[in-house]
């Protein structure tokens, strides 16, 4: 898919900054700076340099100097890519980056296709597939939970425990294909007990992934949560008291709110994504109908469900709507009752409201939306309520929907070696689907893979990475 080329690329965002950082990796790496780079040491023989070193010095053209410059030495296998790699780091000027890239481009480089630093460093054999997800999950992150599940991936969590896996399926497949070498003798050389073990342990660890995959993905890109409730409860002020800021149109008129009002905000380094909705009721009113419309399909695919209680209106209307979210709700994701204005209610209309939500084992907690006191217990009943604290606790995620699909193909042949060892299968027919799990495990890892997934996955980075 990829040149062999000596590829270069800048590697620091658009535009002008203090310094902008130029990456160069392949075989010619160090010829090629040569060219242009005279270093104050005089010593322009960079591939007699140690690694990992940094040299000031001068990138001429013609003898003019083009800018002052810092370069750093990375010698193969020991850099990103595990070639010989090297990193100009310059002026931001946006003239002197593309001055810079075109004298690489001039003495021999090529401009590095998206993604191709990390593609190397995966077919170099530096990282595998899941990391290299992994490194763009990181790039991408928008907050600290999301960073904390690439850097996992990143390092290898995830890859560990697939290939060690892996390999124990692969140690009693060739117990297995030695049994069939000596099938006349009746000799039983893989553990019968053992096999059962490994693929009830497989099935726990993919059952887990697939269970936490809604969650993982969530954190990734911002946790969906809806803000419901009957007309006028204070569910555009709630959001107001979360955004600290006047986003949404406040009223003592119902249905004020006619459309969905997205925002995001960040809650002990998780990104949630809030959407005001409009109130569910009955109406002739075409426009608000549609609101409300869009209000129940934000219910199905939030995590999180925040009803907004008004114990000072109807217990009956109330209750209906809580019980609507419930029905509309997909399964797992979780439902939080903030009972409002409480500086409003009376002691019997609130104490009537919260005996209906714990005989529901509803999740809830008293505020006054207007009070931004109440901010802190608001936002700690988010962050418990929605399971993300689950996030802190668990060792790994699958964040990524090519991972998702997988495990599920894992599952699916995992039930096949259940069918097979209940009916006392011979054990070439059981190696048919134990050889597919190892062949899904693989494909997460990228010991399987095609062009087609690779060109998909490395064309979604950016350029210089």
């Amino acid at each position: 898919m990829y040149s062999q080329n000596t590829i270069c690329a800048i590697a620091t965002p658009p535009g002008e900054g203090a310094i902008a950082v130029i990456r160069i990796s392949g075989d010619d790496t160090f010829k090629i700076i040569e060219k242009i780079f005279v270093p104050a040491s005089k010593n322009k023989d960079l591939s007699n340099l140690r690694t990992h070193t940094l040299h000031y010095g001068e990138i001429k053209e013609n003898g003019e100097t083009v800018d002052e410059v810092l370069v750093a030495i990375y010698k193969s296998p020991h850099s990103y890519t595990g070639e010989d790699s090297a990193e100009i780091f310059c002026h931001g000027s946006t003239y002197i980056q593309k001055k810079i890239v075109q004298l690489l481009i001039n003495n021999g480089a090529s401009l590095a296709q998206p993604g191709e630093f990390t593609m190397r460093a995966f077919l170099n054999h530096k990282i595998d597939l899941a990391q290299a997800e992994g490194v763009a999950d990181l790039i991408s992150s928008k907050s600290k939970a999301a960073a904390s599940l690439a850097i996992k991936q990143m390092k290898g969590d995830f890859s560990k425990q697939i290939n060690n896996l892996r390999q124990k399926l692969i140690d009693l497949l060739s117990l297995i294909e030695l049994e069939l070498d000596f099938s006349e003798e009746d000799v039983e050389f893989a553990d019968r007990g053992e096999l059962i073990a490994i693929i009830t342990r497989i099935e726990e660890w993919t059952d887990n992934l697939i269970k936490n995959f809604k969650l993982g993905n969530a954190i990734k890109e911002g946790v969906p949560v809806a803000i419901t409730g009957i007309p006028n409860v204070g569910k555009s002020t709630l959001l107001n008291l979360l955004l600290n800021e006047n986003k949404a149109i406040v009223s003592e008129i119902p249905g004020t709110t006619r459309d969905i009002v997205e925002d995001v905000i960040n809650i002990e380094g998780v990104r949630f994504r809030l959407i005001d909705t409009a109130g569910i009721r009955q109406t002739d009113d075409i426009v608000e109908n549609l609101g409300i419309e869009r209000s129940l399909n934000a219910i199905k695919k939030a995590l999180l469900n925040i009803v907004v209680a008004d114990p000072t209106q109807s217990l009956e209307e109330n209750i209906n709507h809580i019980e609507n979210v419930i029905s509309n709700s997909n399964e797992g994701s979780k439902i939080l009752v903030f009972v409002n204005k409480i500086d409003k209610a009376a002691a019997n209309e609130i104490k009537t409201l919260e005996d209906f939500l714990a005989s529901k084992s509803i999740d809830y907690l008293k505020i006054s939306a207007k009070d931004n006191t109440y901010l802190e217990k608001i936002n700690n009943a988010i962050i418990s309520v929605s399971g993300i604290g689950k996030f802190f606790e668990e060792e790994t995620f699958a964040i990524n929907q090519r991972h998702y699909q997988a495990l599920t193909n894992i599952k699916n042949s995992i039930e096949e070696v259940k069918k097979g060892l209940e009916m006392e299968l011979p054990a070439d027919l059981l190696t048919q689907e134990l050889k597919q799990i190892m062949f899904y495990l693989g494909e997460i890892s990228g010991e399987v893979t095609t062009d087609d997934i690779l060109g998909n996955i490395f064309s979604r980075f950016c350029i210089g990475k």
